[in-house]
């Protein structure tokens, strides 16, 4: 191997390694994240030259980053609208547009909004089983509320049934009545389709929504998921991402200084 070629394979060690140390860093910034998902770095090695009957490599290629969707630890919440997911699946969100984007989330921090939607943070409607805005019976603008118009949700089932206390005060009311709407859950066939979208959402065409079941699949309310990062495992391979980053820069040095050492014969 040429000086030129061992400079390269240094280099590209230092590159790779300073996009996994990212990886890590946005790891360890979103560990308080809900419904967060770690990434990993996978790497693997370039190879350009044959010397008789050996391959010579030139250094390391990021070859993915791969996000782990096991399930996170739960942590208890006041909020009854506050819902994790046991299972696999995710929630199903809209950005309510003329031609609305769908999106899939593990982060369940909802609330009902003026207009009567069940929504997360930034404003993104809950879907129920068939692919439908989940809508509470609010009134009007300037209308007079019925004695049963929505006032506050009260239960959210395992199997996504939504309860609410009506205006009246006393009135106990299931969403839908005799066919109750459910908050949908997606199954994603390919979670490697899943794309990384911002404030916890993902974008994928392969999922089916449906109700969840209420055993192997549950909603359980005044609950949400926290992410799934160790913080201890992300520092070991900071450590060891430290360690390659060091080292590719040693080899760099090194060669350097033979490259240096080459021209001073040379002259």
């Amino acid at each position: 191997m040429s000086l030129s070629s061992a400079m390269y394979t240094g280099v590209s060690g230092l590159l790779n390694n300073g996009q996994a140390m990212n990886v890590i860093g946005n790891n360890i910034s979103n560990v308080n994240t809900v419904g967060y998902k770690e990434a990993r770095t996978l790497f693997s090695d370039m190879l350009s030259a044959n010397v008789g009957d050996a391959q010579i490599g030139t250094g390391v290629q990021l070859q993915t980053v791969q996000n782990i969707y096991t399930q996170g630890t739960n942590a208890s919440s006041e909020n009854v609208t506050d819902l994790a997911i046991q299972g696999n699946t995710f929630f199903t969100l809209t950005d309510g547009a003329t031609t609305p984007t769908t999106y899939l989330s593990r982060a369940g921090a909802f609330s009902a909004d003026a207009n009567g939607h069940l929504v997360n943070a930034d404003g993104y409607q809950v879907l129920d089983a068939s692919g439908a805005a989940i809508l509470l019976p609010v009134p009007a603008a300037g209308a007079v509320a019925n004695a049963t118009d929505f006032s506050k949700i009260t239960k959210i089932g395992t199997d996504g049934t939504i309860t609410f206390l009506a205006t009246d005060g006393t009135t106990s009311v299931v969403l839908g009545g005799a066919t109750p709407t459910k908050i949908g859950v997606s199954t994603v066939a390919d979670t490697s389709s899943l794309v990384k979208m911002g404030g916890s959402l993902y974008k994928t065409a392969g999922f089916t929504t449906a109700a969840a079941n209420g055993t192997s699949e549950q909603i359980l309310s005044n609950t949400l998921e926290q992410s799934n990062v160790d913080m201890a495992s992300e520092f070991v391979k900071m450590i060891v991402t430290q360690r390659a980053y060091s080292a590719n820069s040693k080899t760099i040095t090194t060669t350097d200084q033979m490259t240096q050492e080459v021209l001073g014969l040379i002259r």
